[in-house]
């Protein structure tokens, strides 16, 4: 249990700092460019042990999502979409539950969980992330389209990230 709360933290430090002092730096330029944005940090909603009791995924979930907001000088909005996100974890996971169940000891990983499945998860939390963020981002559906292409695109190159990430550092627990 110990290490699994230390790997956590760590994960929870190292991916607030890379999210809010590398990618939040990294600009592309042009008229489609603007649309990328590489978001990290819900790797770790999606990494949180199986056996994590809700309320705690919906705080952490919080707690991450703040943080990163400090780094963004935003009003809440990572916060916003960081809690919803973790406060729908646990109703994805109920859906996508494979056949045998859920093996509680274990963190979702593609090690334990099969890449196709895990990539279908991390696929769903990231594109339901990005969306709601872009929602709160805009506060208003008059600018449905470039929420739209904001999700899309952002969606991809962030999903880029996250499979360089689970496949250099491929976490078990």
């Amino acid at each position: 249990m110990n290490s699994t709360v230390l790997s956590n933290g760590i994960r929870f430090v190292v991916l607030v700092l890379v999210q809010g002092l590398l990618l939040k730096r990294v600009e592309f330029g042009g008229a489609f460019f603007e649309y990328i944005h590489l978001i990290l940090y819900p790797v770790f909603i999606i990494l949180l042990p199986l056996r994590t009791p809700t309320t705690l995924v919906i705080g952490l979930s919080f707690l991450i999502g703040i943080s990163v907001d400090l780094f963004y000088w935003s009003l809440g909005v990572h916060a916003a979409a960081a809690t919803a996100t973790g406060f729908m974890r646990q109703g994805l996971l109920a859906v996508i539950q494979p056949r045998g169940g859920y093996n509680l000891l274990y963190s979702p990983s593609k090690k334990r969980m099969g890449a196709p499945w895990f990539f279908r998860y991390a696929s769903f939390v990231m594109l339901f992330h990005l969306f709601y963020y872009f929602s709160v981002e805009a506060f208003t559906f008059v600018y449905i389209k470039d929420i739209l292409l904001d999700t899309v695109v952002s969606f991809v190159f962030s999903m880029i990230i996250l499979m360089m990430y689970v496949f250099i550092f491929d976490p078990e627990e």
